[in-house]
């Protein structure tokens, strides 16, 4: 999957940073383990309704705490929750801890909403896991405009609800 993408980089003529570094499970590992890289960083978060007819990819700065139901309010999706480690291998075929705004390469049935937080919008450019989260990508925000634009996905820019 990981060398996949990476065609499709290529293909596509997406710039990019590559840094290799152990394997990372949340942010604050990240921020351990990884020296300082060109970009923002940011938490993913996958999360589907209380049904689960729907499912949502979220990127938000990787120090902001989200408010679930406040999001689900904003998106109209009750219940919101995170979706189980199965949902995760269904819809964007990631492991947990790989979770990347890059899987929407994997959703080709277009089932997954992109959202981003407009703060995380804003920056240079985006620190993403190539679909495993033993490496990190640096991606100009234009240039992941251009490549969720090639898999179909037009992500809702917003500012998603902050915790407390």
């Amino acid at each position: 999957m990981e060398q996949a993408l990476y065609r499709l980089l290529e293909q596509q003529q997406i710039r990019y940073q590559r840094f290799e570094h152990p394997p990372v499970y949340t942010c604050e590992e990240a921020a351990r383990l990884i020296p300082d890289l060109p970009g923002a960083e940011c938490k993913n978060l996958f999360l589907c309704d209380a049904k689960g007819r729907q499912h949502f990819l979220v990127a938000v700065p990787a120090a902001a705490g989200v408010d679930i139901k406040a999001l689900g309010d904003a998106l109209e999706a009750k219940g919101l929750r995170f979706a189980s480690p199965e949902r995760l291998k269904n819809y964007l075929g990631l492991e947990p801890g790989s979770v990347t705004l890059l899987a929407a390469v994997n959703d080709s049935g277009h089932r997954v909403e992109v959202v981003v937080d407009a703060e995380l919008w804003a920056a240079d450019a985006i620190l993403c896991h190539p679909l495993v989260n033993t490496a990190t990508l640096s991606v100009p925000v234009a240039e992941l405009q251009r490549l969720l634009r090639h898999t179909g996905h037009q992500p809702r820019v917003m500012a998603v609800p902050r915790r407390g």
